[in-house]
């Protein structure tokens, strides 16, 4: 019998630290859930971090819900993903220097400045989630 595919804590951490692209699921009133690709940031033991703007569908699930869901995944086999829910823990304006890390970590260096050039736009929000509930699969470990 083949071992636990689950990820320890420290592991599911760092992967989500990782940069992959998430899919954000948020609850949706007499509806499935929204479903959509997203940048974010992690740091262990952090906030999962997510830029958007302030009037979108996705804030306003997020504002109704007080919550959201958030996985990331491997493309490629041995196949990985982490998925992490919980409350909103701060929802504040996101500046430049915002947009100018999440585009350089998604980006590079010289992608993530030419992307952050095109503006910050006028209601755009950093929304924060505290992971309360963690899923996780590593492959590699069969």
């Amino acid at each position: 019998m083949a071992g636990s595919t689950v990820m320890s804590a420290e592991e599911r951490q760092a992967f989500l630290a990782d940069v992959h692209v998430g899919i954000i699921a948020i609850a949706q009133p007499g509806r499935g859930p929204l479903a959509v690709p997203v940048w974010y940031a992690y740091e262990p033991g952090g906030t999962v971090q997510v830029l958007m703007q302030g009037d979108s569908r996705k804030m306003v699930g997020i504002e109704a819900a007080g919550r959201f869901s958030l996985c990331a995944q491997t493309e490629t086999a041995p196949y990985k993903y982490v998925s992490a829910e919980g409350p909103v823990s701060e929802v504040r304006p996101y500046d430049h220097d915002d947009i100018l890390a999440m585009a350089t970590r998604y980006l590079g260096e010289e992608g993530g400045r030419a992307y952050a050039a095109g503006g910050t736009g006028d209601n755009g929000v950093m929304v924060s989630m505290t992971p309360e509930h963690w899923l996780s699969t590593d492959y590699s470990k069969r």
